[in-house]
């Protein structure tokens, strides 16, 4: 009979076959001397609705789950969230099972921000577009409250998603502008940063949620999609001049600050993004 994890850890989320997260929090245990295991928790594939799947992970043992794509915000309503920043996001990616229940984070806002800040330090945002108002995007847009942006443009095809966002970031003391649109093309001239944050580009949703020819202008673009790394969206971003920023960051940044969560640990975050390459050189 195998021996219990020091920290057993979870993913819960759809087409997450290829995530990182699992290696991710393997070598931040191993920096702290610590097995942990973390499991991808697919609905689908268990036979399980997500509310099921979410509600049987602290008899199964689970400190903490990651939530991705498309639970995040349905996770939102079945944690109590103490900060309320992640409160106004209503989306929530970093749970954690404590005696009194489940609590809520979102590390995909702070992740976001630490990621724009490694690539373009104090520069502000600018004019900003944002595709796609889900959980992800709602963690966008906060941090782009928060790193300054000038104006916030965001496209969503379901309309009411983005009108509800809009009030949202309205609603922050700090906001700037918010606007909606229906095209993303429309809404990306004369923006300075372009940002995906749907699941377009991802493996098994395959494009671009916006045309090269729509980029002339822009100053930088993030993907939130990390895999793969070099999605459409970002490597024609690149081929038109733009300053990229690869959902990796995000995925890296989110990771350090779930750990953190998980565990109160600290992490030699420069050895971590080594083992990483190393590891995924090696798979």
């Amino acid at each position: 009979m195998s021996e219990a994890p020091d920290l057993k850890l979870g993913l819960i989320g759809d087409n997450i076959a290829r995530s990182r997260s699992p290696l991710l929090h393997r070598l931040a245990g191993c920096q702290n001397g610590m097995t942990v295991t973390y499991d991808r928790l697919i609905p689908k594939d268990m036979d399980e609705e997500f509310d099921d799947v979410f509600d049987a992970c602290v008899g199964r043992g689970y400190r903490g789950i990651n939530v991705t794509y498309p639970y995040k915000e349905r996770a939102a309503r079945k944690v109590s969230v103490d900060d309320p920043l992640v409160r106004a996001i209503g989306a929530v990616n970093t749970v954690l099972f404590e005696a009194d229940g489940p609590k809520g984070q979102n590390t995909d806002y702070t992740g976001f921000i630490a990621g724009y800040r490694s690539v373009r330090g104090e520069t502000p945002p600018g004019i900003a577009c944002l595709i796609g108002t889900g959980g992800v995007g709602r963690a966008l847009a906060f941090g782009l409250v928060a790193l300054g942006a000038e104006e916030i443009r965001l496209v969503d095809r379901d309309e009411a998603k983005a009108r509800a966002l809009a009030d949202d970031l309205r609603a922050v003391p700090s906001a700037p502008a918010v606007t909606v649109h229906a095209e993303a093309t429309e809404a990306a001239r004369g923006a300075t940063g372009l940002l995906n944050g749907t699941p377009v580009g991802m493996v098994g949703y395959g494009g671009t949620p916006l045309p090269r020819d729509a980029m002339e202008g822009a100053d930088w673009a993030f993907d939130a999609v990390y895999t793969p790394v070099d999605t459409q969206f970002l490597t024609d971003a690149e081929a038109s001049g733009l300053t990229v920023i690869s959902g990796y960051e995000l995925f890296f940044y989110q990771g350090v600050h779930a750990w953190a969560h998980f565990s109160g640990l600290p992490l030699d975050e420069a050895q971590l993004r080594a083992d990483l390459l190393e590891q995924g050189e090696a798979a």
